[in-house]
């Protein structure tokens, strides 16, 4: 556990314990839009965290573990997200639009033609997308039973993911380090909140000794 969160949470003889065979990788909405210098909803802790992504990218790669990325996408024709847009007025115009460049993730995790990419329109990336599907199905049924989740932006989308996940009945393994808040006081908030109640919040470090020890 890092950070200073503890985790409350009750383990009921369940192991929380990232395998591969077992687990899944989720890279959240990492895209230029939000990522880059001037994207128009630049996250600056995004940058920070992507080398840790970039991290566990490589060794889920290496180990087996499938990686599934999420995109947060908007259109110009019409209002997919009206609710989402009313709270950020500068989504009317600009911003994730299909086909844009902003809405592509970012080079440094370029998805693999292999690996799924879903796109998404509410924070939470199980809501009306295939999400679940693909983790129920595509690597046998019900093989993967754990979720690493990384991305941004912590307390939005991240964590709205890492609760449907949960309440889906997935161990949810929350990155503190691999996951880009607005700010300090927001990711750590989310961090105390998904320890306590949702699921197991680990460090980058804590969570590739456990790859590489489920591959030896």
């Amino acid at each position: 556990m890092s950070r200073g969160v503890k985790s409350s949470i009750g383990s009921g003889g369940l192991d929380w314990t990232v395998r591969p065979g077992s687990s899944a990788l989720l890279v959240i909405d990492m895209q230029n839009d939000f990522v880059r210098e001037g994207g128009v909803m630049e996250v600056p802790l995004a940058r920070k965290c992507l080398p840790n992504i970039r991290r566990l990218l490589e060794a889920a790669r290496g180990s087996g573990i499938p990686a599934v990325f999420t995109r947060h996408v908007l259109y110009d024709a019409f209002d997919v997200s009206p609710l989402e847009v009313a709270l950020q007025p500068r989504l009317r115009k600009e911003g994730m639009r299909e086909g844009s460049r902003g809405a592509q993730v970012v080079e440094e995790l370029q998805p693999r033609p292999d690996e799924f990419v879903v796109s998404k329109h509410r924070y939470d990336a199980f809501y009306n997308t295939d999400l679940e599907t693909i983790l129920r199905t595509a690597w046998g049924l019900n093989a993967v039973d754990t979720l690493i989740i990384t991305g941004t932006v912590t307390n939005i989308c991240c964590e709205s993911t890492a609760r449907s996940a949960f309440m889906r009945d997935f161990k949810v393994v929350f990155a503190s380090d691999a996951n880009g808040g607005l700010d300090e006081s927001s990711h750590a908030a989310t961090l105390e909140s998904i320890s306590r109640a949702f699921g197991r919040v680990a460090s980058t470090r804590e969570i590739l000794q456990e790859i590489e020890a489920g591959v030896g």
